[in-house]
């Protein structure tokens, strides 16, 4: 059956267990506790997972990984602790806007944030200055365990090579094809989206590396 032929929730439902089946679990996203997911949400903007693990450690060490210790942290200070996971200046802008967000609305709680409608408290998100989409859904679905799916840009690349989407889709059409056409669940979104993301590492690269893709055949 030619591809375009396939409903888009056939098709995501075979992705998905081509991928659980050649990788496994992947126990994303890393993070002992929700606010340090979300600041990791945050840090991982344009760099990788390991420069993050550093920013994340330098603040373990200051004991400065808590919404009350980061409100009251200079940026300066802040910058020089997050500094490997780069553009630090702006990151540290970032998550004191964050914090501000979160103390102004919630008195620094995670889980008082968590117990808003998801729509409602992703909309807030989005207007907190530095805080896009990706950003925003990762925090709602691994830090806040929301049944909200997270689009990359290993999403749209991969999507778009097995010309299943154009590669001119908007982050929110993208999105919708995910929550129409899959259950409405966690576990299910935290899971799918980290093994797109290892798939995008493996194998659908900028210059693919296709010999052994577990959707080669799709």
């Amino acid at each position: 059956m030619p591809k375009k032929e396939k409903s888009h929730r056939k098709v995501l439902t075979e992705i998905y267990d081509r991928l659980y089946g050649h990788f496994g679990p992947q126990h994303w996203w890393p993070g002992d506790t929700p606010f340090e997911i979300a600041v990791g949400a945050i840090l991982t903007q344009n760099t990788n997972w390991g420069n993050v693990e550093k920013a994340i450690t330098n603040l373990k060490k200051e004991k400065k990984l808590s919404a009350r210790a980061l409100h009251a942290i200079s940026r300066k200070k802040l910058a020089s602790l997050i500094r490997p996971a780069g553009y630090f200046n702006i990151k540290a802008d970032r998550l004191k806007h964050f914090i501000d967000f979160l103390a102004d609305h919630y008195n620094g709680s995670m889980k008082k944030m968590g117990a808003e409608e998801t729509m409602s408290l992703r909309e807030r998100l989005l207007n907190v200055k530095g805080i896009g989409p990706e950003t925003a859904d990762s925090i709602l679905l691994y830090a806040l365990e929301k049944p909200v799916f997270v689009i990359d840009a290993y999403t749209k690349r991969i999507l778009s090579r097995h010309k299943l989407v154009s590669e001119k889709m908007v982050y929110h059409d993208l999105q919708d094809i995910f929550h129409e056409n899959l259950p409405q669940d966690v576990k299910l979104f935290n899971e799918y989206h980290a093994l797109i993301v290892m798939l995008g590492k493996e194998f659908c690269r900028p210059k693919p590396k296709c010999d052994g893709c577990p959707l080669q055949s799709l």
